[in-house]
């Protein structure tokens, strides 16, 4: 069983090192090996405030920016948030896109890497999963907190972590494979296939 893994880069703001930490995360997913994985940059989307008139449960969207962010996330059955920590908060344009759609996250597991100064980015990541429960997405425990993230990156732009952070990724894989696995096995589409 192929499973896909979406490695979401969830902050948009400008000079943001989101790509950074991401790019990281995408080469340890390969590596790893158990996923056809796709780093995903939420700012490719661009996807306004909440502006599809029908709740997300119905998949009436409207807007092509709603259609190809739906694509995207219904191609996967894992993610990855790749989250800074915003006022000890996600950014507003993650939570944003995971309210603009319901059933596309249904029955899938997701594990959060978060960066911030001393924190690690914890206080977001525990909102995240938080959120990401709310939609029927099975948030793992097991996060990944990069403390003082800028003294993990080069000059040059590339982010190498310490071995802490580079264990806590395997540990997370390891889990989100597991659990894609099982996830993908509720999903309705799944078990009419099966029947």
């Amino acid at each position: 069983m192929t499973l896909k893994l979406n490695i979401i880069i969830g902050s948009t703001r400008p000079g943001r090192v989101g790509p950074t930490v991401g790019k990281w995360v995408e080469e340890a997913a390969r590596a790893h090996g158990a996923f056809e994985v796709e780093l995903v940059d939420l700012a490719d989307f661009k996807l306004p405030l909440l502006d599809e008139a029908t709740h997300p449960m119905m998949q009436q969207y409207q807007h092509a920016h709603t259609k190809r962010w739906a694509a995207s996330v219904g191609s996967a059955d894992a993610f990855i948030f790749v989250t800074p920590e915003y006022d000890y908060f996600p950014p507003a344009a993650l939570v944003n896109a995971i309210q603009a759609l319901a059933k596309e996250w249904h029955y899938k597991a997701a594990g959060v890497v978060s960066y911030a100064g001393i924190s690690g980015g914890l206080r977001a990541s525990q909102e995240l999963r938080t959120l990401l429960s709310n939609v029927n997405v099975h948030a793992l425990p097991q996060a990944v907190p990069v403390p003082m993230f800028p003294q993990f990156i080069s000059e040059d732009g590339v982010f190498t972590p310490n071995d802490a952070m580079s264990a806590g990724l395997t540990t997370l894989l390891g889990e989100l494979t597991k659990w894609a696995g099982a996830t993908k096995s509720l999903r309705p589409e799944q078990v009419a296939a099966a029947a």
